[in-house]
Parts: C-alpha cells; sequence; structure tokens
C-alpha cells in the first residue's frame, strides 16, 4: 500500500491560511502545521540529529517520535484535483 500524502508546512508562511490551502489544492493532499516557534528551525535539527546517527541504522521516524503532533490545518478543497 502506498502512503497517503501529506504536506508539513512550517515557518512564516504556515500562519497563512490562503497559502496553505494553495498547497493542499494543488497537491490535492491534507497540509498539517507544528505549533511550535522557528518550526523550520526544528524540522532542520531534527534532519541533522538524523544525520549523525545514520550509521547506527536509527530511522527518521525514530529521531522525530518524541517531536509535537503536528494538527492539520486545511484539506483540499473538494473538486480541486479535477483543474
Amino acid at each position: 500500500a502506498v502512503p497517503q500524502t501529506r504536506i508539513l508546512a512550517t515557518g512564516g508562511a504556515s500562519h497563512n491560511k490562503k497559502i496553505l490551502q494553495v498547497l493542499a489544492d494543488v497537491f490535492n493532499a491534507p497540509v498539517y502545521t507544528i505549533d511550535t516557534a522557528n518550526s523550520a528551525c526544528l524540522g532542520s535539527a531534527y534532519r541533522a540529529i538524523h544525520g549523525l546517527v545514520a550509521e547506527t541504522g536509527v530511522s527518521l521516524a525514530d529521531v522525530v517520535k518524541l517531536a509535537p503532533e503536528p494538527r492539520l490545518a486545511v484539506t483540499p478543497t473538494t473538486g480541486a484535483e479535477e483543474v
């Protein structure tokens, strides 16, 4: 089974519902945000940690399992995928 696509939006634009709606409609996928200040920096830090432990076989999922849970911000507009 192919996992369903979802978008994790971070940074300043993640607070703009209209921009998030465009993302959802263009990619026909739900958009999630994280209620954390400097979430883009946080994501970069998790990737850096993952890089440091890559040789041990630790997955990115294991690295971020203690991260704040993303919350659903917007879903695609019905019919947008046909446009």
